[in-house]
């Protein structure tokens, strides 16, 4: 199942897309996708609401914006330096175990939203990422338990401001967390439509030219333990988003010198079997 968020801004409903691409409003199933939705076994639930009531339900026009395929996560965790190739672009060891930062859910948004270059900022780069939702309330869950816990996957670009990142006391979550910098979508994709998690290929171009092209196989730490490590330390709640890292191209890695995002540049990315979503960059206005 493919579940979908429309509409504008703040009033999204959700919807699903089907196998033929169409789009349907389930709005009658009364629950939006929240921590609760995920929480009761919602997604089973809706299948089963499916069954008898989805010859009903009113169809999406492909022309409505899709919001972020799920409402109001507890938690956006990140995973940095996750790709070896990446590591090294950025001239940084690999991680012996895996570092994590946060990403304010405020920057979360639709995935073909207009993005922000945020004020004084000089150094906004890109990082398309596989994103894992959580399905199930997790804490202390073995390595061998972990992908029960997982409700689904989707694509999320991770925008950075470099300068707010690592040159302003090295808190990465300052360069993370702008307004617009989570856009995610345009799906969240259950576990049973991806053949193989572990094989996908992510991509993402800038202005026409391909800036990254990896494949999840080269994740140093793969989902199991990201969610096993993850929840010794805090429990991880229906809804929350686990982002896994990029692969190398992002703009602090190119040479001969870095290339930043400006305004009016556009940026398209993808994930095998996870949708494709296409941003265009605005600059901050009051």
């Amino acid at each position: 199942m493919k579940l979908i968020r429309f509409g504008k801004a703040g009033e999204e409903k959700p919807g699903i897309e089907l196998e033929n691409e169409k789009r349907i409003d389930v709005s009658a199933f009364g629950e939006d996708y929240t921590e609760d939705f995920f929480n009761t076994e919602g997604i089973n639930r809706l299948k089963e609401w499916l069954k008898t009531n989805q010859s009903s339900c009113p169809v999406v026009p492909d022309s409505e914006r899709l919001g972020a395929p799920l409402k109001r996560p507890s938690k956006l965790i990140c995973i940095g330096l996750n790709y070896s190739d990446h590591a090294a672009e950025s001239n940084m060891q690999l991680p012996v175990e895996p570092i994590i930062f946060f990403k304010a859910t405020s920057a979360i948004s639709g995935p073909n939203d207009n993005v922000v270059i945020p004020r004084n900022s000089i150094k906004t780069d890109w990082e398309v990422e596989l994103a894992v939702v959580i399905g199930k309330k997790a804490s202390y869950v073995e390595e061998k338990d972990a992908m029960d816990y997982v409700a689904g996957y989707m694509l999320h670009n991770d925008y950075s401001e470099r300068a707010f990142q690592l040159e302003r006391s090295g808190q990465w979550v300052k360069g993370k967390s702008c307004d617009t910098f989570a856009p995610i979508g345009p799906w969240l994709v259950t576990p049973d439509e991806v053949k193989d998690i572990n094989n996908l290929r992510l991509w993402l171009t800038v202005n026409g030219k391909t800036m990254q092209d990896g494949n999840s196989k080269n994740l140093i730490f793969k989902i199991p333990y990201l969610i096993a490590y993850l929840s010794e330390f805090m429990t991880l709640l229906p809804g929350d988003i686990i982002t896994t890292g990029t692969p190398a191209g992002v703009g602090l890695g190119q040479k001969p010198a870095p290339v930043y995002l400006k305004a009016g540049d556009v940026v398209e990315l993808g994930i095998d079997g996870l949708g494709q979503a296409k941003q265009t960059l605005i600059s901050w206005k009051k």
